[in-house]
């Protein structure tokens, strides 16, 4: 049996390609709710969709930094609780909408 190293893979891409379409999905249901929730919170409601494109910014930065460093981890703790967060938050924003909309 010889040590030859693993072959290259295609993982690490995969990840930080996943933590880029979750990045961008968190922003663009931050704004969509936003603007769909301006008419009952009015301006209020444009916080949801800054607090979410900055989780957002902040997770495709940090799976960025880990991906051009060959670290093969995703980015995890507190970052991925926000996003969870952010993404719970608009999943409610968009229930309350619906119920207080009459769709």
């Amino acid at each position: 049996m010889t040590d030859q190293p693993d072959p290259p893979t295609l993982a690490a891409e995969r990840t930080h390609l996943a933590w880029r379409r979750t990045a961008l999905g968190l922003a663009g249901g931050g704004i969509a709710a936003a603007h769909l929730l301006q008419e009952f919170f009015g301006l209020s409601a444009w916080s949801l969709a800054v607090a979410a494109v900055a989780v957002a910014v902040a997770l495709a930065i940090v799976s960025a930094r880990r991906h051009l460093s060959g670290t093969r981890l995703p980015p995890g703790g507190r970052l991925v609780a926000a996003s969870t967060l952010g993404v719970v938050l608009i999943g409610i924003s968009a229930v309350a909408f619906v119920l207080l909309h009459g769709v």
